[in-house]
């Protein structure tokens, strides 16, 4: 089948979007960033600063230190409102999306995207973040995607 096809009856999510997503977002809440260098979280995370993107650390386990310059908050509703956070990108187990999003949701006024990395996925949880109008990218990792469209 052709991959097009694939995009449109939803199998992945489509160019048009993370073009869109890596284009206009400016401030990433990364959930589960480690401050283990070998970690993958960080490396997303280092990789996305180094293009700009303010990344906001959110791990409960190291809330008040500072990871990539940035203040580490335990929640994202620890996340002042103003900081205009447009996308979350979740490095947890799958079992912790839907709390995740339903925070994110409540307290990140400014929210158009959710994105889960490489092999989460909760349709139920992106299916709430859906209809409340945000976009919702599931098991991608914008450190693969983005460099396609900066």
């Amino acid at each position: 089948m052709n991959l097009a096809i694939l995009r449109d009856i939803g199998s992945s999510p489509a160019d048009d979007d993370i073009a869109r997503i890596a284009r206009s977002t400016r401030c990433i809440a990364i959930i589960g960033l480690s401050p283990n260098e070998a970690r993958p979280s960080w490396g997303v995370a280092r990789y996305l600063k180094s293009q700009g993107f303010r990344v906001i650390p959110v791990n409960p386990g190291h809330a008040g230190s500072m990871m990539l310059d940035e203040h580490v908050y335990p929640d994202l509703a620890s996340i002042p409102p103003d900081t205009a956070v447009d996308m979350v990108d979740i490095f947890r187990r799958a079992e912790a999306v839907p709390g995740v999003v339903e925070q994110a949701m409540a307290h990140l006024p400014r929210l158009r995207t959710v994105w889960m990395q490489l092999g989460i996925s909760h349709p139920q949880a992106a299916n709430r973040a859906r209809a409340r109008g945000l976009t919702v990218i599931e098991d991608r990792c914008p450190k693969i995607e983005f460099p396609r469209f900066l």
